[in-house]
């Protein structure tokens, strides 16, 4: 069953990310996916996330569906402008990706081309809107397609702690979700409340929220996060847990999995498993 045939039927669906490689060689990625396979409902390929530069989300989807694999395209602002964004989405749709992804893409300062220029010539919702026009058989000048995509179309959005930033994030979401959105999948969850006031705030009761499930690595990456991403909030109860323990590698497994049942338990839509380059690792989380 597709990612939004599942949504739509209202069963919990599970996405893995997974990274297209720093080069050519394929095997890995493919090798990880396929592990995989019969747990996963769809496979989110990003572009360039932390603005490291690899092979672009469209040629990781591209192969991955050419292995009978389904994925969702990540496409951000950054890298292009309207007319390379239009032109990578319609490849995307002539090659079977039939679900896409907005997000703003991370800034390349901090990535491993400082001296990249981004350029951001159309935001989130100019960028949804452009998909979805292409999606209706036009192109942004007004231009009839030869044929056009069928996407299904999500956007990202940050869970926020403090009533007065999550009020404005949810002010944003609504925003995508009038420019076309139809699913929302969020920043990483360590706690449900945060991200249950996210979702109950939203104005369609058809849009399905997909929060992401980090795994982490380290005591000292879950510090971290919680010094450095105001968006993200790891209790010490989670970080002691993985201090005290003999295996912390599985200690940091265990927790990925008990968040995601219990997202399932509270009646998200699904999850999104984020290993960040961990993705041997997504056979015992998905166990």
């Amino acid at each position: 069953m597709s990612l939004r045939s599942k949504l739509e039927a209202g069963e919990f669906a599970l996405l893995a990310e997974i990274e297209p490689p720093k080069g050519v060689d394929v095997l890995v990625m493919v090798s990880n996916a396929r592990q995989v396979k019969d747990k996963v409902t769809a496979y989110v390929v990003p572009e360039m996330s932390n603005a490291v530069m690899r092979m672009s989300a469209l040629g990781g989807a591209m192969i991955l569906q050419s292995k009978g694999m389904e994925t969702v395209m990540q496409v951000n602002c950054r890298d292009r402008n309207r007319l390379a964004l239009q032109a990578d989405l319609l490849a995307a749709g002539a090659s079977g990706v039939g679900s896409i992804m907005v997000v703003t893409g991370d800034d390349p300062s901090i990535g491993d081309h400082h001296e990249a220029k981004a350029v951001y010539d159309l935001d989130l919702v100019g960028l949804l809107h452009a998909a979805r026009e292409l999606r209706d058989g036009r192109d942004m000048a007004g231009n009839a397609l030869s044929g056009s995509p069928s996407f299904f179309l999500g956007t990202s959005a940050k869970v926020w702690e403090t009533k007065a930033a999550l009020d404005q994030e949810v002010k944003e979401v609504n925003k995508h979700l009038a420019a076309g959105a139809q699913y929302v999948v969020t920043s990483p969850v360590f706690e449900l409340d945060a991200v249950e006031k996210l979702a109950n705030s939203i104005d369609c009761q058809k849009t399905k929220v997909i929060p992401t499930v980090l795994l982490l690595k380290s005591v000292g990456m879950a510090r971290y996060i919680n010094q450095t991403q105001e968006h993200i909030s790891i209790p010490d109860s989670i970080i002691d847990r993985i201090r005290k323990s003999s295996d912390k590698g599985r200690e940091c497994v265990r927790i990925a999995k008990e968040i995601i049942a219990a997202l399932e338990d509270a009646g998200f839509g699904g999850v999104l498993v984020s290993t960040v380059g961990w993705e041997h690792r997504l056979p015992e989380i998905l166990s």
